[in-house]
């Protein structure tokens, strides 16, 4: 979809609205993790340089449209501040004649954030009157929060009807270009990774890049419905016995198709997992069936072996969803494998956010990949084809 940017649109002198993802994580009022933050700053920097009067907007959390303490986004203003080298005033509201005021105050190249715009339930209901006052606030709108583009909020999509020119920023444009264009016409050979735990929250996807993928490698627990599909018994590992029949169209589709369709060979099975102390009382590797009683965690070595050697081959590589339980040190050797191979690999390196993008960064290969997205539901939604509203209310290039 061609949209505008702000790279053709004049904001010089104008107050812009731009919508950010500052949904960070926050522990004791810190920041534990500023990648939301970083990947912002190309937009703030271009927009600052334009002599734009910025102001930023965002959500932190889900406060459900009270004002919750500890998801004011004033961190999030000290962060900016340090990062851009610059003061970013923040503004203790987001709507309204005291908000308007101080945005009034704003100058040249000079930046506010205004606070959590999910303090007012209007936000997530789209009310028009909430996005009316948001509008009130700006002469353009800026768009760079992937991350919440698949949901039509009043601040990435009612506040459109107010403002213009409304355009995306860097970020957006880049999420576009890669989980767009770089997947609707890959360098071939083009092999998509996907894990996490259901195959019914990524058969869409699944579908859709049947239609482009020349090889399909599937892990993570929505492997054992695949692995039911197939006939085969998976002990007591998370699968879905309801999507069996999905799965077994899936394999028939990717036949038909001639695309290679890659699962586990190996599994490693647990007994008595607890997830959240990070322990379990025995495990063994099993290959075909998994025993009664254990519960498969992770892809053993041969699924390491086939998965890492597909890898190396492809042109480019969309990896979406972990191998197995990352966060438990002895189960995230499969994951930790393949985040190397899509590192070291020559392939254009696509990782399609969420789980995917923490588990890379928890393997210490996050600096060796093309692109990593900032959007989860986002992400997948795109994947499968479907319209963004956030990106969809933005002007399109004539």
């Amino acid at each position: 979809m061609a949209i505008k940017t702000i790279k053709d649109v004049d904001l010089a002198g104008k107050r812009v609205l731009v919508r950010c993802d500052f949904n960070v994580p926050l522990k004791e009022g810190e920041i534990t993790d500023d990648s939301r933050i970083e990947a912002a700053l190309p937009t703030i920097q271009h927009l600052v340089s334009q002599s734009a009067k910025v102001i930023l907007c965002s959500h932190l959390g889900r406060p459900k449209g009270q004002q919750v303490a500890d998801m004011s986004l004033a961190p999030v203003a000290e962060a900016l501040s340090s990062k851009l080298k610059q003061p970013v005033t923040f503004i203790e509201d987001c709507i309204g004649p005291a908000v308007e005021e101080e945005v009034q105050k704003i100058g040249e190249g000079e930046i506010a954030l205004i606070e959590n715009v999910r303090f007012y339930p209007g936000e997530e209901s789209n009310d028009p009157d909430f996005a009316a006052s948001l509008g009130e606030l700006a002469d353009a709108y800026v768009n760079d929060a992937f991350g919440t583009a698949h949901r039509a909020h009043a601040s990435t999509e009612g506040v459109t009807n107010h403002l213009s020119p409304c355009v995306s920023g860097f970020l957006i444009e880049k999420e576009l270009a890669y989980l767009g264009e770089k997947t609707a016409n890959p360098e071939r050979p083009f092999t998509v990774i996907l894990g996490g735990a259901k195959v019914s929250d990524k058969i869409k996807v699944i579908d859709a890049l049947l239609e482009k993928a020349d090889t399909i490698i599937i892990g993570g627990a929505m492997a054992y419905t695949f692995a039911l599909a197939e006939g085969r018994r998976v002990g007591e590992s998370l699968s879905e016995p309801d999507f069996i029949e999905t799965a077994k169209s899936a394999l028939e589709k990717a036949k038909a198709k001639g695309v290679k369709f890659l699962l586990p060979l190996d599994n490693l099975g647990v007994k008595e997992l607890d997830f959240k102390a990070g322990t379990f009382s025995d495990s063994d590797f099993f290959e075909g069936n998994i025993e009664d009683g254990f519960e498969g965690v992770d892809i053993g070595p041969k699924s390491i072996e086939l998965f890492k050697n597909e890898v190396a081959s492809a042109k480019t590589v969309l990896w979406n969803g972990p191998m197995g339980i990352f966060e438990i040190d002895s189960c995230n050797k499969g994951t930790f494998a393949v985040a190397e191979a899509v590192a070291q690999s020559d392939a254009i390196s696509i990782i399609g956010g969420g789980d995917s993008v923490k588990a890379i960064k928890m393997s210490g290969f996050s600096d060796s990949v093309t692109f990593m997205s900032t959007g989860g539901g986002a992400s997948l939604e795109f994947l499968e084809g479907k319209v963004l509203p956030g990106v969809e209310a933005l002007d399109k290039k004539s």
